[in-house]
């Protein structure tokens, strides 16, 4: 656990502290404020609307990139120095996410009406789905040049521009919400991402030199065939997640009630917030980590250090959120939320359970065991939607939390399953594994 420590110290409180925790607790913050303004301007039925909004975005935002983001990052950071090998990938990159987001930019366009009946049920919003098509290309265009500045390392520079744009996003946000209500926060969901505009304008001042390099005849589909993985990892995890969730909304609208459904999303919005932490460590840490891993009793050892030294303090912190549960409704909400302090246990138990799968299961990641990840992936969201609706029609609102804390247990007992030999059973002399 030493290394633990020791990286802690000097590699991710260097860039989690100049990068994520900084951003992160500006998202945070933000999120509290616009959490605020939508429980006092619109309430839990706005609430519901939207989350599905939010969800989709994620999944089309997800779509529009291809999945490109990770595998870009990790591409440039190893051929940076080799300008044939980056010119190819920054090339291959920049066309295939432009001409995808433009084409789906038109397929969201033209389909409106029929995206808005999927995901407003029987309010007309067609706009709005309109409206992030139109500026769906400017949020594809910021994430590639968010990924090169990422993948050179541009962590303060990127640091002052999530700032910006957070604090952007937070201002144009409370306005619309305060001036149009609900009209008002759906197209907020919808255009602040593409008002990080500034990451690319930012960005693209800072490497004049990288433009010279994108030239559609430096096209190499060997890049793609690299980043390909990558891709479907990426699209699977962040496509299916949010479509269950906006299924499981959709159904508590139709069955309870859209209050009910916004008690619900709210509950999740709160889940949401402190998972961030935990997510970027495990990301600066568990994964790199677990790449320079080759036998089980490192596996082992770091697995069960996590547990031992991290685990304990997020379950601290959990059991302090779920006790302070009627405080945090009155920061976060209004009295009309009252009711979510019901639904907190199942929720936290399940991110318990869902943290530590996670940190078992970054190993499909660093490993590149992209066949194991994506089976594993599609089980937790059929287990998830199957679940939740059956206790949803036993138990009414409360079914929803239950079936997230069931699916998170079931996927931790799976990935038990997987790597049991490695956690629990007899290592050889060396311990050495293929994996």
């Amino acid at each position: 656990m030493k290394k633990f420590f020791h990286y802690i110290n000097n590699e991710v409180l260097v860039k989690a502290a100049n990068l994520n925790t900084a951003n992160i607790s500006i998202k945070i913050i933000a999120g509290i404020i616009i959490s605020k303004f939508i429980a006092i301007f619109v309430g839990p039925e706005g609430m519901a609307l939207i989350g599905n909004v939010r969800n989709f975005l994620s999944t089309i935002q997800s779509i529009a990139i291809a999945g490109l983001y990770d595998g870009v990052v990790k591409l440039i950071g190893r051929c940076k120095n080799n300008i044939t090998e980056l010119t190819g990938t920054l090339s291959t990159v920049f066309y295939f996410g432009f001409f995808s987001s433009i084409l789906l930019a038109f397929i969201c366009y033209y389909n409106a009406e029929y995206i808005n009946s999927l995901i407003f049920l029987n309010n007309n919003y067609t706009y709005v789905i309109e409206t992030l098509a139109i500026v769906l290309p400017f949020y594809a265009l910021n994430m590639f040049v968010f990924s090169i500045m990422n993948g050179f390392s541009k962590y303060k520079i990127l640091l002052v521009i999530n700032i910006i744009g957070q604090i952007l996003g937070l201002l144009v946000t409370i306005l619309l919400i305060w001036q149009n209500k609900i009209d008002g926060a759906l197209i907020a969901v919808v255009i602040t991402p593409a008002l990080n505009l500034l990451i690319t304008i930012v960005g693209i001042a800072f490497r004049k030199n990288l433009m010279s390099y994108i030239r559609i005849t430096n096209i190499k589909f060997s890049i793609l065939k690299k980043l390909g993985p990558f891709m479907v990892m990426a699209l699977v995890s962040s496509i299916a997640l949010p479509i269950v969730y906006i299924i499981i909304r959709n159904y508590l609208i139709s069955e309870i009630g859209i209050k009910e459904a916004g008690y619900w999303t709210a509950v999740t919005r709160v889940s949401d917030y402190y998972l961030m932490f935990i997510n970027s460590l495990m990301a600066l840490y568990i994964l790199p980590r677990f790449a320079e891993i080759d036998s089980h009793k490192e596996f082992r050892k770091e697995v069960f250090s996590f547990y031992k030294t991290v685990l304990p303090i997020f379950a601290v912190i959990l059991g302090i959120i779920y006790l302070s549960r009627g405080l945090l409704v009155n920061l976060l909400f209004t009295e009309e939320f009252r009711p979510i302090e019901d639904l907190f246990g199942y929720q936290i138990l399940g991110d318990f359970m869902r943290v530590m799968s996670m940190v078992i299961a970054y190993k499909f990641l660093a490993k590149k065991m992209f066949a194991h990840f994506i089976i594993i992936e599609i089980f937790l969201f059929v287990i998830m939607y199957v679940s939740s609706i059956y206790l949803i029609d036993v138990f009414g609102l409360k079914g929803a939390v239950m079936g997230h804390c069931l699916s998170y247990f079931m996927h931790f007992c799976i990935i038990l399953l997987i790597f049991g030999s490695s956690l629990f059973g007899v290592l050889n002399e060396e311990g050495m594994d293929d994996y």
